[in-house]
């Protein structure tokens, strides 16, 4: 019933509805995602650049630094070291995952595969959270039984350190940041940054006092910062994997915004999720009054939401509205529901209603 008893009796609106499912302009797309699936401008080319120049970088300094961090016995160099082959290793995914996001939409892929770049961003949240677990325990470990540590070795490498990764941070804070992958590569660049600069300061303390566990208590205070970020990258990628509305927009409030449009009567089905970074999607059943226009409130509400809550990929099926689909979803609607048989989430009308 519904939409096909709709088409029956207007098959213009229904021949609309089908437009709707299709990528043309029933999707409302409005911003260019340009070939590698990017928006503010920044060119997937010009992304690969900047990460294949900081990957060249970290690879020369890492293969000096493990070779200081064993002369020096500093734990503290070590953990940057095995922090800058994860930096490594989640620019490599970056690289990677951008190719695999660029291909087109082909077979069972309808939406091509640029969620490699949300399992970039969540490989780089794990190895994170994975090796803070290991350099909280080697520190544990090295604060009851400190070994010795040649301060001056360690200070110098880690300045050399600093440098090193203030030119990587710099090269990836020229991509497009926006992509989920690329923050995921930036943080790991970014933690890396502030364990060297912790480093250097537990040196130039094991240097001047002798206080050899500073090397230790350094390596703890990066790892507070490695769970910090590597959380914020799974909570967030999880959030997509798990189709969730993006953080910033309230399902209901855009619902309820939906159905104050003239001459909408009611909203259901509404789906709010993320395809991949920066490209929200919506779908929705949207009823109107016998009289209105359905192509031009599809017009209009694919306007309202690419101005108002920045979603430009829409898919919104408009029906007349007729008496048995006003009841879609209400209280005493059993599985024969005319629509369907289990309505998805709340139903938006006018006036109050719960959701």
């Amino acid at each position: 019933m519904g939409a096909h008893d709709h088409a029956a009796q207007d098959p213009g609106t229904r021949d609309h509805a089908d437009h709707g499912e299709q990528s043309g302009d029933g999707h409302g797309h409005g911003h260019d995602h340009g070939p590698g699936g990017h928006s503010h401008g920044v060119a997937a080319d010009a992304d690969r650049r900047w990460l294949t120049l900081a990957l060249t970088l970290i690879g020369c300094f890492m293969a000096v630094e493990v070779v200081v961090a064993f002369l020096a016995g500093s734990l503290a160099l070590l953990s940057d070291a095995a922090h800058m082959l994860t930096d490594a290793a989640s620019i490599v995914l970056a690289l990677i995952a951008m190719r695999l996001a660029a291909r087109p939409a082909r077979g069972g892929f309808t939406y091509g595969l640029k969620r490699a770049e949300i399992l970039s961003a969540q490989a780089n949240g794990l190895t994170l959270l994975l090796l803070a677990a290991w350099l909280a325990y080697e520190a544990v470990r090295r604060l009851l039984d400190p070994p010795d540590v040649e301060g001056g070795l360690v200070l110098v490498t880690a300045l050399a350190g600093i440098a090193v990764n203030v030119a990587a941070a710099w090269c990836i804070s020229k991509a497009n940041r926006t992509s989920l992958n690329v923050e995921g590569a930036y943080q790991h660049i970014l933690n890396d940054l502030f364990a060297f600069i912790g480093t250097a300061v537990a040196g130039l303390i094991v240097l001047t006092t002798g206080f050899v566990q500073a090397d230790a208590i350094a390596t703890l205070v990066v790892v507070v910062l490695m769970v910090k970020a590597g959380y914020g990258l799974v909570r967030d990628s999880g959030r997509i994997f798990l189709e969730a509305a993006p953080a910033h927009l309230d399902p209901d409030a855009v619902g309820d915004r939906l159905v104050a449009h003239a001459p909408v009567t009611e909203v259901h089905d509404l789906h709010i999720w993320t395809i991949t970074s920066g490209e929200a999607a919506l779908s929705a059943h949207i009823l109107v009054e016998p009289e209105g226009d359905c192509h031009a409130v599809r017009r209009e509400l694919e306007l309202l939401l690419g101005k108002e809550y920045g979603i430009g990929h829409t898919t919104l099926q408009v029906d007349h509205v007729q008496e048995a689909l006003l009841s879609v979803g209400r209280p005493g609607q059993g599985a024969g529901d005319p629509h369907c048989a289990s309505p998805h989430g709340p139903v938006h009308h006018e006036g109050p209603h719960s959701h």
